[in-house]
């Protein structure tokens, strides 16, 4: 028994040095990245609710809502570096990652500093929003692209590129929404209608090719039913929001009707639930 016991803590300690008690599973993996991937939109929606407050839409929800977002992307940052149980993400470990957690930290703290004054009912600082998002949203997305490797890697899977992908149509509805806004306000509106019209066309490539296949963005498509007919709930909210984006970013658009600008605040919101009950989709086929 005494040999038998002596054998039984040599495999643990195996274990435990070779990583395999503390392996993360394919179902944490595809919540991390789902999560992860969540923060690239929390960055776009972010700076949609101020500048949307700045464009004086719905002041006081947009104030509540921005409030909400910032805690959620804070929390969410945190529990990816140290693990978040009620989350379902584990601790992060990895050198690299815990390094880019690092500096998306950093960037955080420079953008919290616009956010928190305009929760507490002071001016949007519209140059400062427009420059500092992208830092902040590429250093995410750096991220969530070395988590994808990483789960590839350790599970031999290659469902989070399909669940990273799904993930960033959420980022890019707020995204469209920002720039839509920033035209709105004659901030660079030339540069901002072009990047409008990229976002919307990578939307509807993506849309497309999470549908039915798309070889160069790495999506095979997918024949299962319920996601299909989700993401067809999807097409038809982009549907209704893609002529709001088209006239907002038109070569010789003139700028942004408030009409306009009241119906993207509204609807852009469906199609962000809406995409995100497809990226939960995604995730529970790793389950």
């Amino acid at each position: 028994m005494r040999k038998f016991n002596i054998l039984l803590s040599f495999l643990m300690i195996m274990l435990i040095i070779t990583g395999d008690v503390l392996a993360v599973t394919a179902s944490e993996y595809a919540i991390v990245i789902n999560l992860s991937g969540r923060q690239r939109m929390l960055t776009q929606k972010m700076s949609k609710e101020m500048l949307l407050i700045a464009n004086k839409v719905d002041v006081a929800g947009n104030r509540a809502n921005l409030e909400k977002t910032a805690k959620l992307f804070d929390s969410t940052l945190k529990g990816l570096r140290d693990g978040n149980a009620e989350m379902g993400l584990p601790a992060t470990e990895g050198k690299l990652l815990l390094k880019q957690l690092a500096k998306v930290s950093k960037l955080w703290d420079e953008f919290h500093g616009l956010v928190s004054p305009v929760i507490s009912g002071g001016d949007v600082d519209i140059t400062k929003v427009a420059e500092l998002n992208l830092p902040l949203l590429k250093n995410m997305n750096t991220a969530v692209r070395l988590y994808e490797k990483e789960a590839k890697k350790a599970t031999g899977k290659s469902a989070g590129v399909v669940i990273n992908l799904a993930g960033k149509q959420r980022m890019l509805t707020q995204k469209m929404s920002k720039e839509m806004s920033l035209v709105a306000l004659d901030h660079q509106a030339d540069n901002n209608k072009s990047n409008l019209r990229s976002t919307a066309s990578l939307f509807d490539r993506t849309l497309k090719g999470l549908l039915d296949g798309d070889t160069d963005l790495e999506l095979p498509g997918t024949k299962d039913a319920a996601i299909r007919t989700q993401l067809d709930v999807v097409g038809q909210l982009w549907k209704s929001f893609k002529p709001l984006v088209e006239r907002a970013s038109g070569i010789d658009a003139k700028g942004v009707t408030k009409d306009d600008l009241v119906q993207m605040s509204k609807q852009n919101l469906p199609l962000l639930k809406e995409m995100n009950k497809a990226v939960k989709m995604y995730e529970q086929l790793e389950q």
